[in-house]
């Protein structure tokens, strides 16, 4: 049998010249024979021996001397180690079985066969003084002192079993014992002109709804139901320097991880990653659309809190989120959501939501916690099976349901590998140092908001897929050889390692480790390849331009600043920087730009190595010599969108309303014909989640909602302004084409 005892470092109870009082949690013989062989073995004579019991501790307790110590014990059952884990498995659960809570009859097995799956855990003591002095009060003192023996057993538990089982129980009845809870639903009760006894019915209902159990048997069962998602799907690559300066900082501070989110996986991924370092697990807020059985109730089990989507007006539902996370926070338990709201359809960051900011500024606000620190994570894969799903849903596709189903034929398209996955971590974010910028909160939010999307861009790194697809989009429908690939490819390569930006690797410094990311993207049906000339030809498949532009996207933001400064060199020297702001300004709903003055100087650094005479240079010259041009593979499809959004709304009558679903449906089927004419680059423009990237734009702009005669003037200058800008990008796509025929060998 293991004994863990004595935990924090204190001697612990045995010695002590003090009467001790043992509170016994144990549910069979087995047990409190095993507590009393312990007890025996640490020389603990125990004055008196009570279970675990709030209400039956009262009497005891009421007359017990200040200086009695109060020790409690209770058995962990220890799964059954395998390939060095201790986990629990489905098939224990099939036969019945749950081996952290065995039967008094496989309980005795157990101590006789299996001795080291038993272990007598112990709580740190306090004194019956010191219990008193931290009661202060509100409630009876048992079951005060029952709860705080638990939390401490959990705390010894944790020591033995490891932090990935942090545990968080009766979370309800303590949110509840606290009096500044019962204060507060007085007071909106108060301003609802709502019975006080209806309002805390309502909230305690809420709170039952929210709150998840965080049981290691869900826990074990849930990662082994879902590991098959991602683990045979992906090489994980982890960032091991990162996950261990968190956990200084988490000794100290509660963590909201913050992370990117383009598939379904991440949450499931991201838990494994922490799990494998031995960080406590997540408590992950989830939509009430993967709630489904069976794994819905597993999961809210395992730490998942299924929360909704919109709090509308219910201001008790919203009382009830505060208080949870004011708890949650401030016993340090840590939080997980996406921030984006849903995964990327485009491959790059959406606008990020911060409503649920909102709660967690609140617990400092209000004192709960002293801080809070936001943590950007990146999760970038090579592939993802299921970008062709979201592809159609861009270009107009239903969304399907989730389900036991869907959830099925998810699982049978994971099973073979797609490459790698990257995990990385930015550096967090404090919230309380961000509310503090400025008296304007909701302000302070959206900053906050902003640094965490800036952090998960910093550290994403450029995969080996986001190069190869940004090299094949940008000449259009023509297929490339391996080497004029390669050298489509080197100058990027060269600037992303001059620039010292996070990259997966060298995959692409080879023939052959092209030739590899080729043949994995045809395998997905992205690019294809033609086999029967000289030698092979690579181009992206028909119909496949939304996905490649998926890959092409998870990078984009990187050389962001690269793509601009060649468009603002087809400017007049003297409106240079001017066209940089505005450019900007066009292209804030698609990009994360940081403050005007930072902005400004990256630019001018760009356009610095563009050419250091930059202010006067003749900008066609410059951008001919180059060693390589971006600006149309990186600002085409989102500039052609643009265009299809600004020329349906000039010509529109400025009295007519713009409803958006139906002015989607118009910017797609427009926009299908702009293509087959040819001014449009490629299908990649065709995309919903741009056409309404750019109607935000507009609107913006005050272009959207109905006006008169000026509306129509100011919707037609918008549509000129974007026609200038899809000329310069054509220009250098045109400029590049020309110094593309030398560099691949086509004749013009």
């Amino acid at each position: 049998m293991a004994i863990a005892t004595d935990i924090g470092g204190s001697a612990g109870p045995a010695g002590r010249a003090e009467p001790v009082i043992l509170l016994v949690e144990a549910t069979s013989e087995v047990e409190r024979n095993l507590i009393a062989e312990w007890a025996e073995r640490s020389d603990l004579a125990a004055a008196r021996v009570l279970p675990l019991d709030g209400p039956a501790l009262d009497q005891p307790l009421a007359g017990a001397d200040g200086a009695a110590v109060v020790a409690a014990a209770r058995v962990v059952w220890l799964p059954r180690e395998r390939n060095g884990v201790r986990r629990v498995r489905w098939a224990d659960v099939v036969a019945g079985r749950n081996p952290r809570r065995p039967s008094p009859r496989d309980q005795a097995r157990i101590v006789r066969r299996e001795p080291d799956r038993a272990a007598v855990v112990a709580a740190q003591p306090a004194t019956v003084a010191e219990l008193r002095e931290r009661h202060g009060g509100g409630e009876a003192l048992g079951p005060f002192v029952a709860r705080q023996a638990l939390l401490a057993l959990e705390r010894a538990e944790r020591a033995l079993v490891g932090d990935r089982y942090k545990v968080p129980t009766q979370i309800v009845e303590m949110i509840q014992g606290e009096p500044a809870f019962r204060q507060d639903v007085a007071a909106l009760a108060a301003r609802l002109e709502l019975p006080e006894a209806e309002v805390t019915e309502r909230v305690t209902a809420d709170l039952h709804g929210l709150v998840a159990a965080m049981s290691p048997l869900a826990v074990d069962l849930l990662a082994g139901v879902l590991r098959p998602l991602h683990a045979r799907a992906w090489d994980v690559q982890v960032d091991s320097a990162g996950l261990e300066r968190l956990r200084e900082l988490g000794r100290s501070h509660p963590l909201v991880f913050l992370p990117s989110h383009r598939s379904y996986a991440d949450p499931l991924l991201l838990a494994d990653v922490l799990a494998e370092h031995d960080f406590p697990r997540n408590h992950v807020l989830g939509g009430e659309n993967l709630r489904f059985w069976p794994v819905g109730p597993v999961a809210k089990r395992a730490g998942v809190v299924f929360i909704r989507r919109s709090f509308g007006d219910d201001e008790i539902y919203k009382f009830a989120v505060r208080e949870y996370f004011g708890f949650l926070l401030s016993k340090r338990f840590n939080l997980e959501w996406y921030m984006e709201g849903g995964r990327s359809r485009t491959g790059k960051l959406r606008p990020p939501r911060y409503g649920l900011l909102a709660n967690v500024a609140e617990a400092i606000e209000r004192g709960r916690t002293a801080d809070v620190l936001l943590v950007p994570v990146s999760i970038t894969y090579d592939q993802l099976r299921e970008v062709a799903a979201m592809a159609a849903e861009q270009a107009g596709a239903v969304k399907k349901g989730e389900g036991l189903a869907w959830l099925a034929r998810y699982a049978k398209a994971q099973l073979s590998q797609i490459g790698t996955a990257q995990v990385r971590f930015a550096e967090p974010i404090s919230l309380r140092a961000a509310l503090e910028s400025g008296p304007d909160r909701r302000l302070a939010l959206q900053k906050a908001a902003f640094e965490v999307a800036v952090g998960i861009n910093r550290v994403t790194p450029v995969m080996a897929t986001a190069l190869v697809t940004l090299a094949l989009l940008g000449v259009r429908d023509r297929a490339l050889t391996l080497g004029q690939v390669r050298r489509v490819l080197e100058p990027v390569r060269d600037y992303v390692l001059d620039r010292d930006l996070p990259h997966s690797g060298d995959s692409l410094d080879t023939d052959g480790g092209v030739r590899g990311v080729l043949a994995a993207l045809a395998a997905s049906d992205v690019v294809t390849i033609y086999s029967g000339g000289e030698e092979p030809v690579y181009a992206i498949e028909r119909g496949q331009h939304l996905v490649a532009a998926f890959y092409r996207n998870s990078a984009i933001h990187h050389v962001l600043d690269r793509a601009l400064a060649e468009v603002v060199l087809l400017s007049p020297p003297q409106r240079r920087m001017d066209e940089a702001m505005e450019l900007r300004d066009l292209l804030k709903f698609e990009f994360f730009f940081p403050d005007r003055d930072t902005y400004r100087e990256r630019l001018c650094t760009e356009l610095e190595r563009l050419d250091p005479g930059w202010e006067t240079a003749d900008g066609p010259e410059v951008l001919d010599r180059a060693p390589f041009l971006v600006a149309h593979r990186v600002l085409r499809s989102f500039v052609d969108a643009q265009l299809v959004v600004a020329e349906r709304l000039a010509a529109r009558s400025p009295r007519t309303p713009v409803v958006e679903k139906e002015f989607l449906d118009e910017c797609a089927g427009v926009g299908q014909q702009m293509l087959l004419q040819g001014r449009l680059h490629g299908p990649e423009s065709l995309s919903r989640e741009l056409f309404a990237g750019a109607l935000r734009l507009a609107a913006h702009l005050d272009l959207v909602d109905p006006g008169r005669e000026e509306l129509a003037q100011r919707r037609s200058a918008f549509a000129e302004r974007l026609r200038d800008l899809v000329g310069r990008v054509i220009a250098i796509d045109d400029i590049d084409a020309a110094s593309r025929r030398e560099v691949v060998g086509v004749a013009p």
